[in-house]
């Protein structure tokens, strides 16, 4: 009984204890063994995935880099001037491109003003900007109701207002903008209404100024010549046109033709004191003198240098050009010349469109047989007499509206005497 009680007690060797160790490894390989058999038996048609890598520490890397070198300060700093320059170049093309946006939006306001302005400046619209101012005196007189009915019938403005010149008509201009606290811009043009009475107790007065007699003309307040004198000297730039009614008078370019038995026996001066003062108010005082028969003429005038008013904005604006002929744009019959030249022959016929009487079809065709100003005095030189040289021209055939005819010796010699002549008071006509 001791003997077996005491080997149960026996401790296992060492060898023994190895032994049973690797007996259980096999063991348990075995089993992982049948276990991975069993288990590719069973999957045989899934994919295996690779075995999860391995854990890594908080902050360590999977491929770790090399150590990086560490830069100078030099290196800094041209990196920092690098950044800052870019930068830089950045800002200049930002700044370039809104000056190029604003200035286009400048250049496309100012085209618009432009194109408004010119449009206003158009006869049918700056006749609506013009007054016709009446003074009161003249609607006593028989007739003149003509005017203001014409001028209702024209729809034209007109007012009704006491003038410093009495028996005058006057002109206004609407301005878009005011300028020294003033809407409207008064014209220089006044007609000034007399009746054949008044006329000649003017030209007496005016004789007797002429002949140093100022005692007699000072005496005679009630002249018109003195409200009229002081009128001019208020303002120098006016233009005053005396209208002369009930007279059967008229004038021709050469001068005014007067009857013996009116002006000569009721003044009891020739036509060569007559003439004397007429030539002294138009030299000296810029005072046109007209004839008319009665208010239909009146009106007739009226409404003829309302028209002309009406129109000379536009002309104004086109003669401020060095060449009015050679504008830039289509309007007012310009002509475009670009870059390369082309247009300038055009240029050349509006140029010789300016003279009197030269018509656009005679103007090209003198354009087409010498295309350019220098050709044309060419062949002035080369021709040895006066007459062939005023008959170059006279054989071209102009052709307008399918029909053909010469340019003629007269234009001829005009073109000749414009082109040569040295004289800039030389009238061609």
């Amino acid at each position: 009984m001791s003997t077996l009680r005491r080997a149960a007690t026996w401790e296992i060797s060492a060898s023994e204890e190895s032994g049973a160790e690797t007996e259980e490894i096999g063991g348990k390989c075995n089993a992982s063994e049948r276990n991975s058999d069993q288990t590719s038996s069973t999957s045989s048609n899934c994919t295996l995935l690779p075995p999860p890598p391995p854990p890594t520490r908080a902050g360590a890397s999977a491929n770790p880099s090399p150590t990086k070198k560490r830069r100078s300060k030099e290196e800094i700093e041209a990196d920092r001037r690098g950044a800052e320059e870019r930068r830089e170049a950045r800002e200049r093309r930002r700044t370039a491109r809104a000056e190029e946006k604003e200035a286009r939006r400048r250049e496309q306001l100012r085209r618009r003003e432009a194109a408004e302005q010119l449009k206003t400046l158009r006869p049918e619209n700056c006749i609506k900007t013009l007054t016709v101012r009446v003074d009161p005196a003249l609607l006593q007189q028989h007739g003149s109701d003509l005017l203001l009915d014409s001028l209702a019938a024209c729809e034209w403005r007109f007012s009704i207002e006491r003038h410093q010149l009495p028996h005058s008509i006057t002109w206004t201009r609407d301005l878009a903008q005011e300028k020294d606290g003033e809407a409207f811009l008064q014209e220089e043009q006044v007609l000034l209404i007399l009746t054949m009475v008044e006329f000649m107790d003017l030209v007496v007065a005016v004789n007797k100024m002429l002949h140093g007699d100022r005692q007699e003309l000072e005496a005679e307040a009630d002249s018109v010549l003195r409200p009229l004198f002081e009128c001019l000297n208020r303002d120098a730039t006016k233009v005053v046109t005396l209208l002369v009614t009930d007279s059967d008078y008229r004038t021709n370019p050469h001068g005014v033709h007067f009857r013996d038995e009116t002006l000569q026996s009721n003044l009891g001066m020739n036509n060569l004191d007559i003439e004397e003062v007429l030539v002294y108010l138009q030299l000296y005082k810029n005072i046109s003198l007209v004839f008319v028969g009665d208010w239909q003429d009146v009106t007739d005038h009226v409404r003829a240098v309302t028209k002309a008013l009406s129109k000379r904005p536009l002309k104004l604006l086109t003669e401020q050009e060095e060449l009015p002929f050679c504008v830039d744009g289509s309007w007012a019959s310009g002509v475009r010349v670009e870059r390369d030249g082309s247009g300038l022959i055009q240029v050349w016929a509006k140029q010789m469109e300016q003279l009197n009487r030269v018509s656009p079809a005679l103007a090209s065709c003198v354009a087409a047989a010498y295309p350019s100003p220098q050709l044309l005095l060419q062949a002035y030189e080369s021709l040895d007499s006066e007459d062939k040289r005023k008959r170059l021209l006279a054989g071209l055939l102009v052709k307008s509206e399918g029909k053909e005819r010469r340019v003629g010796p007269e234009i001829s010699a005009r073109v000749y005497r414009c082109f040569t002549a040295q004289n800039p008071e030389l009238v061609l006509d």
